[in-house]
């Protein structure tokens, strides 16, 4: 009887990868792609962004995230892992292994355009993304590559055809301190150490203002652990 439930949940979840063209959680849990308020309403109503929602307030950004075309969300695990990453370097840097860093103390006017750095002025679906992607100019003026990969992480091979995952890169500099590179081409093909990809772990959030993707908890806010390492 065991047996049958996890077959039933894992055809459910095959299923509804395979029916949900346009967008889908990770996993196979399906939700509605059209929400009837803004970017920033949305983000109030779930707890996952309570952290996000303090520090949009705090930059004062709300008209920014409600006027982005696409913007990709930060769960409050994204915005931790900096915390912690920032606590570690000013500990080494202080030579006080007993520092601690509170998310109150951050200074949230210099990290204004960190956030926008997640922010764009088009709207950037699976609908109009490729394998090739989009090598788009944030609202803090740097370009992300905006893409579609495709893999088998979450699916045991279940598929014929592997499912495509949206996906944002940082591109880093070829030198330290460098500019970064404006030619997609080059981008594509840079050394993979150039490229710091996070995944999207739900896409195609449709609200009344723009398109909204969720990063991976994985993440790092400012993509902290690429630029310092």
């Amino acid at each position: 009887m065991k047996n049958i439930k996890i077959f039933a949940l894992l055809l459910f979840a095959a299923t509804g990868l395979l029916s949900c063209k346009k967008s889908y959680v990770i996993g196979g849990d399906l939700f509605k792609a059209n929400v009837n308020m803004t970017t920033y309403d949305y983000l109030k109503t779930n707890h996952a962004f309570d952290t996000l929602v303090i520090m949009i307030d705090k930059m004062q950004l709300k008209n920014d995230v409600n006027s982005s075309g696409t913007f990709f969300a930060l769960t409050n695990y994204s915005i931790h892992n900096y915390i912690l990453a920032k606590q570690t370097q000013l500990q080494i840097q202080l030579n006080d292994e007993n520092f601690k860093l509170k998310f109150d103390s951050l200074d949230f006017t210099s990290l204004k355009d960190s956030l926008r750095a997640y922010m764009f002025k088009d709207k950037y679906t699976r609908d109009n993304l490729t394998q090739t992607g989009v090598y788009a100019t944030a609202l803090d003026g740097e370009k992300r590559l905006i893409n579609l990969r495709p893999t088998t992480d979450y699916t045991n091979n279940i598929f014929t055809t592997d499912p495509q995952y949206i996906y944002l890169t940082k591109v880093l500099p070829l030198t330290p301190g460098g500019p970064v590179p404006v030619d997609i081409s080059g981008v594509l093909a840079a050394d993979p150490k150039q490229l710091f990809t996070v995944l999207c772990q739900t896409t195609g959030i449709i609200t009344t203002t723009g398109i909204l993707h969720v990063l991976s908890n994985n993440h790092t806010f400012t993509y902290f652990d690429a630029v310092v390492n």
